[in-house]
């Protein structure tokens, strides 16, 4: 079995490449790419599939064939086993001169080059549904694996859950900044924070996504307190780079399989964190309900707004954390 492991440092390089495509540098685009003739870049477009030299001039070019963008909501995942590294990248793209906005997501292959990880193959698409493209609907994927599940007792249950998810604020920023090695240090520093607090409420750390978590608790009582006690030690911290994180939580029925969860209530617990600010807990209706009128929280600034990738609006509310 090969040594997989989540790789801060990957996520680190990738968001690097993504921020000098949107800076609109060529020069520290392809300074990232690898030197092999293996190189290669699948675009969303038609045809779009540029190898070695060729995909190197393009990129060259890059600043006089495509209009001034950046990214909404870019979240990256990497990994890392030997000499290769991989990320899964997703976000909305946004052109203001034309007023676009487009979803996009992404793989991207890395080699270990003479100590420096460079990307040798970059694979982006614009999701549309299979009914568009297929002309049929034979599913989503976690429709599958909760169909197949569901079939055989004793790999999944489910059950009433808070699902939390964190995430720092301007990541890429803060990674470009300090450089990617005191990146990596940070970044597992900060989980292992995240994480530390999070048992201290009786929560299940579930995973960490590049530079966040995603955990789950029994209660949304010890949800609302881990993440207020996250929010405060964050706050306390005095060394430099100081960190700001967005935090979300959701309640409901989750499907749990081997140690990790599925389902409707964890996107919407995701999401719920993407619409907060940085240093910000924000929470939906339902976790809301369920500590009722519990004195020891404070709620603020509802608002009914969309969910990316949710029908209809959702109410949200603010806790609030600062004394």
């Amino acid at each position: 079995m090969p040594d997989i492991a989540p790789s801060p440092e990957i996520d680190a390089v990738v968001r690097r490449w993504l921020a000098a495509s949107t800076n609109r540098n060529p020069r520290a685009v392809a300074n990232l790419f690898s030197a092999s003739s293996a190189l290669t870049y699948v675009g969303s477009a038609p045809g779009e599939i540029w190898t070695d030299d060729a995909l190197r001039a393009g990129f060259a070019a890059m600043p006089d064939n495509i209009l001034p963008f950046s990214y909404d909501d870019l979240r990256i995942t990497g990994y890392e086993s030997g000499p290769f590294g991989w990320a899964l990248w997703t976000g909305t793209m946004v052109i203001p001169e034309i007023g676009k906005r487009t979803d996009f997501r992404g793989t991207v292959i890395l080699t270990l080059e003479d100590s420096v990880w460079r990307v040798v193959h970059s694979h982006n698409s614009t999701p549309v549904s299979n009914l568009e493209s297929l002309g049929q609907d034979p599913g989503n994927f976690d429709d599958l694996v909760r169909a197949a599940t569901a079939s055989a007792p004793g790999i999944a249950g489910s059950g009433m859950a808070s699902v939390m998810f964190t995430d720092i604020a301007d990541s890429t920023s803060v990674a470009q900044a300090i450089g990617d090695g005191a990146w990596r240090t940070l970044v597992k520093r900060h989980v292992a924070l995240v994480g530390d607090l999070i048992r201290s409420s009786d929560g299940t750390l579930v995973k960490s996504l590049g530079d966040g978590t995603m955990s789950t608790f029994q209660t949304a009582r010890a949800a609302l307190s881990a993440a207020q006690a996250i929010q405060h030690a964050i706050s306390a911290e005095r060394t430099e780079p100081r960190l700001s994180v967005r935090i979300g939580i959701h309640t409901g029925e989750v499907v749990e399989d081997d140690g990790d969860f599925f389902g409707t209530v964890v996107n919407k617990a995701a999401r719920v964190a993407a619409a907060a600010r940085p240093g910000e807990i924000r929470i939906s209706e339902a976790t809301r309900i369920m500590v009722g009128g519990a004195r020891d929280f404070t709620f603020s600034d509802a608002a009914t707004i969309p969910l990316k990738g949710l029908e209809g609006d959702h109410l949200i509310h603010r806790l609030e954390w600062r004394e």
